[in-house]
């Protein structure tokens, strides 16, 4: 809870007396606006760094630090005749501890489970992402330097750095959120600051089921497609929960499997014991260093995988995917940015020809076709629910266009009083990999789709 308002709650339950002392003294005043509480805050919260060894800051735990604190907010309190509730205190006391080894106004958000999306558009303007919908907080920084340093001081304990010359940072913090960052000169407005949380129970199939984010059916087939090594793109946009759904995809693997994860940032949480996850580097100032996703897809091929996982394919790294998807590796998987299986596969065709590759079109179409079998789109709908709502096959190419198949799609029935969005999924047709399914010694049957355990 920030102190603003735990400050504020206090002065309410005061009975009138707005926490004032004796006008006499040198340091009276009358806390009887947030404006003044916070301004005390600041003022002590200086004094407190003041007395503190910073050196020492680092080797300490928030428990130990938070004894230590409390021990000089008492005595600043006693010398400066504030009158401060012992609530008060506590909670100055959580807001240094927050600056020097936490995220500071960000942590209470951190630490809520229910927020999946922290999105800073300026040190006034803080909103948060609870079940799909946007809200905006009343967590507030100083002012633009505040929200700077909050970031250098996040970005720099994973070994990176944010400044003018190098104004944009996208990582992965350590409790596996996703942090981009960019301020001025690249920000026009003041730095903007977005993260993307995981939760730390990764979900089942059983859970998306119940929250109709699928059916059995589309959950089984899914399971057969994976155990029969087909290759698999995840489609959607931003946030639709394309890495949410690799993640259960990839728990259907074998645990036999050798697994090799490509990823700008490393947000996959495989279960398999045989998992080697490799994570791109961003050049260094001097603009060398840098090792692309397409630099680890040719390395993972030399590490003798079964299977690779790409976390998102936008770039030259699709010719070197395709070509190991083609050449033994099926039952890859990747995530792509696009709206419709359709798009995905355009997508496609288009990355290869910004590869600089000879290949003719016919060429390119027959690799895609080839070497994908079944496309996943998810999306986040206006109700802020993310749902499958459509699984295509490829089942074939006619001169430049890849041919799919829609197996499962999801069809709206209406909406209901408060927005959520009504409807079921429905089988469109048959599958047709059911040869492929057979020959992998999982399927019982061209029809039933059930799964040999």
């Amino acid at each position: 809870m920030r102190l603003a308002q735990r400050l504020s709650r206090n002065n309410d339950g005061n009975n009138g007396n707005n926490g004032s002392v004796d006008a006499g003294h040198p340091a009276a005043f009358h806390a009887d606006s947030r404006e003044d509480m916070e301004s005390i805050a600041q003022r002590l919260h200086q004094k407190i760094l003041d007395h503190l060894d910073l050196a020492s800051v680092s080797q300490l735990s928030a428990d130990e630090l938070s004894v230590r604190l409390r021990s000089i907010v008492e005595q600043l309190v006693l010398d400066e005749g504030i009158a401060m509730s012992t609530v008060e205190q506590t909670a100055l006391c959580d807001r240094v501890v927050d600056e020097l080894i936490g995220h500071g106004p960000l942590e209470p958000l951190l630490n809520d489970p229910s927020v999946s999306d922290v999105l800073v558009n300026g040190f006034d303007q803080v909103f948060v992402e609870r079940h799909g919908k946007l809200s905006m907080t009343d967590v507030r920084f100083r002012d633009d330097r505040h929200l700077i340093h909050t970031i250098q001081r996040m970005v720099a304990r994973i070994g990176r750095r944010i400044d003018e010359s190098s104004p944009m940072v996208d990582a992965r913090l350590p409790d596996g959120s996703r942090v981009n960052a960019i301020i001025p000169p690249l920000a026009v407005d003041g730095p903007a600051l977005s993260i993307r949380r995981f939760s730390a129970k990764a979900l089942t199939g059983q859970d998306l089921i119940e929250n109709g984010a699928l059916s059995h059916d589309m959950l089984n087939y899914l399971h057969l497609a994976v155990r029969s090594h087909c290759t698999m793109l995840i489609s959607g946009g931003t946030g639709a929960g394309k890495t949410t759904m690799l993640n259960l995809l990839s728990d259907f693997i074998s645990k036999r499997e050798r697994i090799i994860t490509c990823e700008d940032a490393a947000e996959l949480r495989l279960q398999q014991p045989h998992t080697v996850r490799l994570e791109s580097r961003p050049p260094n100032l001097e603009g060398k260093g840098e090792v692309g996703i397409r630099d680890l897809v040719k390395n993972a091929l030399r590490m003798r995988p079964d299977r690779i996982i790409v976390g998102e394919v936008r770039g030259a790294e699709v010719l070197d995917m395709l070509q190991a998807m083609n050449t033994g590796h099926d039952g890859s998987m990747a995530t792509i940015h696009s709206n419709s299986p359709e798009d995905s596969m355009s997508r496609l065709m288009t990355m290869l020809g910004m590869t600089g590759t000879t290949l003719a079109e016919e060429t390119m179409t027959t690799m895609v076709a080839r070497a994908v079998h079944v496309v996943v789109q998810v999306a986040r709908m206006q109700d802020g629910k993310r749902r499958v709502t459509e699984i295509a096959e490829v089942v074939g190419y006619e001169g430049v266009k890849v041919q799919l198949q829609t197996l499962f799609k999801f069809e709206r029935t209406g909406t209901t009083s408060d927005g959520t969005i009504m409807g079921r999924h429905v089988q469109k047709a048959s599958t047709a990999l059911a040869e492929k399914f057979r020959a992998s010694g999982v399927y019982k049957g061209a029809t039933s789709g059930e799964i040999r355990r």
